[in-house]
């Protein structure tokens, strides 16, 4: 590794005040809109001092391929967040765990246990049913999808206590660890309990019956009795990798769902299309099953250029440099925290014509896909940390749009024409709505609700 040269500067940004440095500068508006207008102006790798972490913000395909790929050993950690520490079970997650053999066997445990493409078309069954319950109660909605809610708001929030790790005064104040775990109990007993009904449908060998395939939950308890795992996979760390699959998996999917047919139902034409070929596709069917998906050619065009425009996670979730290094001639020091605005590059116009046109076309021919190798476009990341369950999230986000489309005919209510339609988002790890998507449904067809 090269020697940091002492002389050399941090990379530029914007001017900051005492004690607070540019949190002055992120307030009123959404912080990936402010960092696209600040990194316009001070370029592509910019400095930013949030109170007191040290952070720099990525906003081109050349920086982030230097530090995602180039560098992506150094910056494979992620920063500690109070919140987000608590609900991953104390970083025993994927999302969260510090980079190193820990992480590795959990990420491993991941791709070859769980998340094969083998593994994930075997789920095909489960994920029938659950979109089949679509317009249905839950009956723990309650429970389960409070929580779920409750959890994801204290993540995506906006935390002083993380921002002035010394003061620990804040983090008295705010009361958000106590938050946290307040919450975490609620999870953490509806997860005990299906990892203890699963357990004890494995133990009496009543696990399969009606079902060709072990689910999820099963697969990890099988695991946890390898005997060459270098660290114990406890009821704890398959919670947390549960939490990462159900939780933060279920929370990107359908904030995918939302904006797709958002935009489709914004630009009419593109709806009228993507209709128009699941009818054919899946013409003489009752249903749309997940055989069909793969020739939905255009619809896979639709969630493409849905996530150019709404990336899951707008500012991707942090890192931080475990040494320091130098990028692009300038000095990131250890410990340096890493934001990568992708919501910013799948909107930059120096990579894409008419770049705030939902254009599902753009993609016809083009090679540019999820798998982090094309850095204009990363809606899933890139380099180490990539979000390895992007083959278990793209079912979850066609098969539920596909029947979206092929059951029903949508409407905005009356009164509203598609140019009125509020695209308006909120801030968080993933950025929502900031209003509820209220359409009038017809059902199409000969198909009836049941």
């Amino acid at each position: 590794m090269k020697i940091i040269d002492s002389n050399k500067k941090l990379p530029p940004g914007p001017w900051k005040l005492p004690f607070i440095g540019n949190l002055h500068q992120l307030v009123g508006s959404l912080p990936h809109r402010i960092l696209r207008d600040l990194a316009n102006q001070h370029g592509p790798l910019m400095h930013l001092q949030l109170g007191e972490i040290s952070s720099i913000i990525v906003s081109s395909p050349e920086i982030a391929k230097d530090v995602l790929i180039t560098h992506g050993r150094i910056f494979a950690d992620r920063p500690y967040s109070i919140a987000a520490n608590v609900i991953s079970y104390d970083s025993t997650d994927i999302l969260m765990a510090p980079y190193g053999n820990y992480w590795r066997q959990v990420r491993k445990i991941c791709t070859v246990e769980l998340l094969t493409a083998k593994r994930v078309q075997s789920f095909e069954s489960i994920r029938q049913e659950e979109v089949s319950a679509f317009g249905k109660i839950c009956k723990d909605k309650d429970s389960y999808s409070v929580v779920v809610e409750e959890i994801i708001k204290l993540a995506s929030g906006f935390s002083l206590a993380d921002l002035y790790p010394w003061f620990r005064v804040l983090e008295l104040i705010s009361g958000l660890r106590q938050k946290a775990e307040a919450q975490l109990q609620k999870s953490d007993e509806i997860l005990q309990s299906i990892i203890n009904e699963h357990r004890a449908n494995l133990e009496s060998g009543r696990i399969g019956e009606g079902e060709a395939k072990d689910d999820l939950v099963t697969v990890l308890l099988k695991t946890q009795q390898l005997a060459d795992l270098e660290f114990p996979l406890t009821d704890k760390e398959i919670k947390a990798i549960i939490w990462n699959i159900f939780g933060a998996g279920g929370e990107t999917s359908s904030t995918s769902v939302d904006w797709a047919m958002s935009e489709m139902v914004r630009n009419p034409k593109v709806l009228k299309k993507a209709q128009k070929e699941v009818r054919q596709v899946c013409h003489g069917k009752r249903d749309v099953a997940e055989a069909s998906l793969r020739e939905l050619k255009y619809l896979a065009l639709v969630i493409k250029e849905t996530m150019r425009l709404h990336p899951p996670f707008p500012l991707l979730l942090p890192r931080e440099s475990r040494e320091n290094c130098e990028i692009n001639g300038y000095q990131v020091p250890s410990r340096t925290k890493l934001i990568i605005n992708a919501w910013a590059m799948g909107r930059d116009p120096r990579y894409w014509s008419e770049a705030e046109t939902f254009y599902p076309e753009r993609f016809l021919n083009s090679s540019i896909d999820f798998k982090g190798t094309d850095l204009e476009y990363i809606p899933f990341g890139a380099g180490r940390r990539i979000c390895p369950g992007i083959s278990f999230a793209l079912p979850n986000i066609e098969l539920p749009l596909a029947k979206l489309l092929f059951h029903f005919d949508w409407e905005l209510p009356s009164g509203l024409s598609h140019e009125d339609l509020d695209m308006t988002e909120t801030f968080g790890v993933t950025a929502r709505r900031k209003d509820d998507l209220i359409l009038i449904p017809t059902t199409h067809a000969n198909f009836s609700v049941k």
